[in-house]
């Protein structure tokens, strides 16, 4: 399948990371004004993390205490010290109603979310950005759900991508122009395991843009599922793709960063064609439903910085895990960036990633 969409353009002051924007739809949306977040302005700086599902209304109802508020209170100072900062949004904004999904595996794993609209604007307070789509969690509700998730994003001015409506988006951030796309295995986004359709949108992207940044949920899941194992990953018997081909593949067409999701734990990262690749930031904000044991209870928050050419300069990873069923805090033992060290070491030993003690990768 092809998506002929047209580039839908973000404007932003340059004196602030969160100024006057766009939303995907076109319509201009009110602005705000923040201090230029990135101190080394000869260099692009942008966060990641992995899952976000803050809480659902289906099939009954499991909200955090204090309705979400302080979600991610332990962790904002940092998300918003970015010119881009990224998560994968694991559920769609519905108040009611809607289509749950219907799984191939047994009922008893046929996890559907309803996250309640009003908690978008903790997105927004947190310092996001951008919203990851493309994930086995974007359809739980429908084309309902998908609606009213695109407008719950719009109407808190966080850019989204990874749906056959919305492929991808482009901003302009500092002066630059930035392509942001997503894809994943499921019915409704950007097919992760087509790699030629793959290659081509990169292709299109890269030549109206400065950078480009891929964000993809993808790989089979749990603590067993730490390595990349670089061959295709069937889990509850559908192919989750073969993360390690496409993620060279979009580098190879031009991207210049890319982050995965959907293991539900961290794994290693590479260093590519001079390109950063994170091959899974596990678990972040995950509320109720979600295991949190072991590795699936700690992730890491990423801060890459690239040169104006897109190329890998170094990372800054502060480690977090969450208490009170979902709320992400630092980790002061690190975890999460100790297993990115062994596990990067163990799965890409070519790589040129070198690995401070204080959460530094070069």
């Amino acid at each position: 399948m092809r998506y002929i969409l047209p580039i839908l353009l973000i404007s932003f002051f340059l004196i602030s990371c969160k100024p006057e924007k766009h939303n995907n739809s076109g319509n201009k949306t009110d602005s705000s004004s923040v201090v230029n977040k990135d101190k080394e302005e000869e260099l692009f700086s942008i966060i990641a993390v992995g899952d976000i599902m803050m809480g659902t209304t289906y099939p009954s109802k499991d909200l955090p205490p204090g309705d979400g508020e302080t979600l991610f209170e332990g962790v904002s100072e940092i998300l918003q010290s970015a010119d881009l900062t990224l998560g994968n949004l694991e559920g769609p904004f519905l108040n009611s109603g809607g289509t749950p999904k219907q799984c191939r595996d047994s009922a008893s794993r046929c996890y559907s979310f309803r996250v309640p609209e009003r908690y978008g604007v903790y997105l927004n307070d947190a310092g996001f950005d951008f919203m990851n789509l493309a994930n086995n969690h974007a359809g739980d509700m429908g084309e309902a759900g998908r609606t009213a998730t695109y407008n719950v994003l719009d109407e808190n001015e966080i850019l989204y991508a990874g749906t056959t409506d919305y492929p991808y988006v482009v901003a302009k951030v500092r002066g630059f122009t930035v392509g942001l796309a997503g894809f994943a295995p499921n019915r409704g986004t950007v097919s992760i395991n087509d790699l030629d359709y793959a290659s081509e949108l990169i292709k299109e992207i890269k030549s109206k843009c400065d950078f480009v940044i891929v964000f993809f949920h993808g790989g089979a899941e749990g603590a067993g599922a730490q390595h990349v194992p670089k061959r295709e990953e069937i889990f509850l018997g559908e192919n989750r793709g073969d993360v390690y081909e496409f993620a060279h593949t979009v580098i190879d067409a031009g991207a210049d960063a890319v982050f995965g999701s959907g293991p539900h734990v961290t794994r290693g990262v590479e260093i590519y064609r001079k390109k950063f690749i994170a091959y899974s930031l596990g678990n972040f904000c995950t509320y109720g439903k979600f295991s949190l044991a072991g590795p699936q209870g700690v992730a890491p928050i990423i801060k890459l910085f690239v040169d104006r050419n897109g190329n890998f300069k170094k990372a800054e990873v502060n480690s977090v895990k969450q208490v009170r069923r979902g709320f992400p805090v630092i980790d002061e033992g690190n975890t999460a960036y100790r297993n990115i060290i062994r596990l990067s070491r163990e799965d890409f030993p070519h790589s040129t990633a070198s690995f401070s003690d204080d959460g530094i990768i070069e």
